[in-house]
């Protein structure tokens, strides 16, 4: 059963809706199979609708590792190193934090429109100015993101109605393939080859957790129990990693899993050894004269419940508690001994020393940071630098602001399979349209990145310092064109239109009297009615032109420079091409 819009439709067997292609045609056949990273589960499709899958110790697992990682995050040192993960790629201010680019698209300007007025809608479906900071945690701790879209079948046009979160361990991927042998030459021979075809791709819900709660072995397929829903009615977007079988999608905290348990149990057996040794200890030695052995033990373990205190240290709340039921660390040492000895004496035992070596717990929590692709120099922020000199900015603060660009370009694909199932629900364009033009959607976050800014400014500093430096040698052994590609580190896109912007500023009234303009009729710029400011090449260095043949006497030759010299354009030097500062 279809919809009435042309291009959305129904499903009868699936719940949701899906979109109706032109040309839905199958996947190429190829001995290669593609490789996907969200971490779906693929299995073998049957002729008949009910299938079994084998999703048991996948699904599991998964489960486990997203509560995994959930309990990771609740460790105030991770809490801290993803704080300042979300506090880079998240800039709560004023604006929305992050706005569409369509400069590299090439299309109409009334379907640019339509492309940001729908994107706005999708960032108000979200309520990413207010929740953006949370969505990106999820998406970042759990290693994928899921929503429901709601629409209203019955007016498509109206765009999503709905985003609604669905929580990752009751929901996943299924991708039914077909296998065809590739034969060549012999029959079962070892040149064969399996071809793999993707026949149909939905999503599988389980409010149960897809019956983990029941035992049975791993190889043991069971049906599925959860309702089958159609693959455009969700938006899953995943981190792009998986494991080695590429059939689970991982968290970008699962590096830390071994440093953050190494990191953890070094710290709390430092709490247990200072609470141990620092106290000084006594050692009883009790007269039990004669008595038989389990008299005496009797005796002094009557002492010992009498004079003993119990403390014990609770590693999971950090409390000390006086426990008197088990045997502590902190308790004295009760010693019987015979009536020939010296009779009862108490020894002191010392306590321990070192207790200001935590060498290796900064070891641990370093490694800690490192696997989270934090900087080191921000577990202590007191200790950072924040000047304009170049050294003062580690080679770490320059990966971590590639690591923060690189989680923006994955995040930014659930931007895409939002704003496309909008711009088609509305009728924008189609839904292969939009697959065609989505490489060359963009989107701007708001930077806040001080070390990043810093050392773009100093880069750009060093750049136009060395332009001054070049300047006698322009025209003589560089080019102009030599000093704006290779000094200034200026493309050919970039030059055609700072070209076009400096003609156009030529004429511009605003811009006339500046430095490196032309000053009109009265004071043409680098001529005799000029100061020459901004200049790179100076007219009377250049060497002197020689006569052409036949030309006779140095008269003819002085004429001929004064004419090249008139004939001269306007723009006529890279530093007066540079005015606007580019």
């Amino acid at each position: 059963m279809a919809s009435e819009i042309t291009g959305v439709g129904v499903m009868d067997r699936l719940f949701g809706w899906f979109f109706q292609r032109k040309d839905d045609k199958p996947e190429p056949l190829s001995f290669a199979p593609r490789e996907h990273d969200d971490g779906a589960a693929q299995i073998t499709a049957t002729g008949a609708f009910g299938t079994f899958l084998d999703l048991d110790g996948t699904i599991r697992s998964e489960i486990e590792l997203i509560n995994r990682y959930r309990t990771m995050e609740q460790v105030s040192t991770v809490n801290i190193a993803l704080d300042q993960i979300m506090n880079e790629v998240i800039v709560e201010d004023d604006q929305e934090g992050v706005k569409i680019n369509l400069d590299d698209l090439e299309v109409s300007d009334p379907v640019k429109e339509f492309i940001e007025k729908g994107f706005n809608e999708v960032l108000d479906l979200l309520d990413f100015k207010n929740n953006g900071y949370q969505l990106f945690k999820r998406w970042y701790v759990d290693g994928r993101i899921y929503f429901h879209v709601i629409i209203d079948q019955n007016a498509t046009k109206d765009g999503i109605q709905e985003l609604r979160y669905v929580d990752p361990r009751k929901i996943r991927k299924i991708r039914e393939v077909v296998k065809r042998q590739l034969k060549q030459g012999q029959p079962n021979s070892a040149a064969e080859a399996v071809a793999t075809q993707v026949k149909n791709e939905y999503y599988v819900f389980s409010d149960k957790g897809f019956n983990l709660g029941q035992t049975r072995p791993l190889t043991t397929a069971y049906p599925i129990t959860g309702i089958k829903i159609a693959k455009d009615a969700v938006i899953c977007t995943t981190s792009g990693l998986t494991d080695a079988a590429g059939s689970m999608a991982l968290s970008y905290l699962h590096q830390a899993i071994k440093p953050l348990n190494m990191f953890s149990t070094l710290k709390d057996a430092a709490v247990i050894y200072r609470l141990s040794r620092a106290p000084e200890r006594r050692v009883w030695y009790i007269d039990v004269g004669g008595m038989p052995r389990f008299k005496a033990e009797q005796f002094v373990h009557q002492l010992m419940d009498k004079y003993r205190t119990r403390i014990n240290y609770d590693i999971t709340s950090g409390e000390i508690r006086d426990d008197r039921r088990f045997m502590t660390m902190l308790e004295d040492f009760w010693i019987p001994k015979k009536s020939n000895g010296d009779g009862t004496k108490v020894d002191v035992l010392p306590p321990g020393t070192g207790f200001n070596q935590i060498d290796d717990i900064i070891f641990f929590m370093k490694e800690l940071y490192l696997s989270m692709h934090v900087p080191v120099n921000r577990i202590n922020p007191e200790d950072q630098v924040m000047g304009p000199g170049a050294t003062e900015i580690s080679r770490d603060e320059v990966n971590f602001g590639k690591f923060i660009a690189h989680l923006r370009r994955k995040f930014n694909r659930l931007f895409l399979a939002l704003l496309g199932k909008q711009l088609v629900l509305k009728q924008v364009m189609s839904i292969e349209d939009f697959e065609k033009i989505q490489k060359k959607i963009d989107f701007t976050y708001s930077k806040d990145n001080y070390f990043e800014e810093t050392k773009e400014s100093q880069v750009l500093t060093m750049r136009y310092s060395l332009v001054p430096l070049v300047a006698p040698f322009v025209g003589r052994y560089v080019s102009n064109q030599w000093v704006r590609k290779v000094i200034l580190k200026q493309n050919d896109e970039e030059i055609r239109e700072l070209d076009q912007e400096i003609a156009e500023e030529a004429t511009n009234p605003q811009y006339l009297g500046m430095p490196g303009q032309p000053q009109g009729e009265d004071g043409g710029e680098g001529d005799e009615g000029g100061d020459g400011a901004g200049m790179m090449i100076d007219p009377n260095a250049m060497p002197p032109t020689p006569p052409e043949p036949g030309v006779a006497g140095p008269d003819k030759a002085k004429e001929k420079a004064k004419d090249q010299k008139k004939q001269r354009p306007g723009f006529k030097t890279v530093a007066n091409m540079l005015a606007k500062g580019s």
